[in-house]
């Protein structure tokens, strides 16, 4: 199967704890050995809040209320090195219930908090994109 000829919509949600602390999953397969909030590709029909609080529960278990859009990114670095275009929409939420837990083994292979200025290494740029925009309080990061 070839890749498509134009850029794919992703989602990513930056799910912030009462201590101020984000999660982050440790990422296999197609996106190993990045680590990166949760997130997906958008699919037909759903909005934006749709997607975020689907693929919240389909990666982590967590049921998130609420969430909004924050910023965008434009994926280059990894479409320099997969050849695969992303534009992700990003949102955020600091409401959720339950506990993180690794729903899609294949694709994940832990979850953690950690502090947003302190993200572990190497950081899938979707997510370092994201959480930047967020730190930052701005909508966009220009490459």
């Amino acid at each position: 199967m070839s890749s498509p000829q134009y850029p794919r919509v992703g989602i990513g949600i930056i799910i912030e704890n009462e201590k101020s602390e984000i999660l982050i999953g440790k990422r296999k397969g197609s996106h190993s050995p990045y680590y990166s909030i949760p997130g997906g590709s958008l699919e037909m029909g759903e909005t934006f809040e749709m997607a975020a609080i689907r693929e919240a529960l389909e990666e982590t278990g967590l049921h998130i209320l609420d969430p909004k859009v924050i910023n965008v990114s434009n994926n280059l670095r990894t479409f320099k090195e997969s050849g695969v275009h992303f534009i992700s929409v990003n949102l955020y939420t600091n409401r959720f219930s339950g506990i993180p837990r690794v729903m899609e083994p294949l694709k994940c292979e832990m979850w953690q908090w950690v502090s947003p200025q302190n993200l572990p290494m190497p950081h899938f740029d979707a997510s370092e994109y994201a959480v930047e925009c967020y730190l930052k309080k701005d909508f966009y990061r220009k490459l």
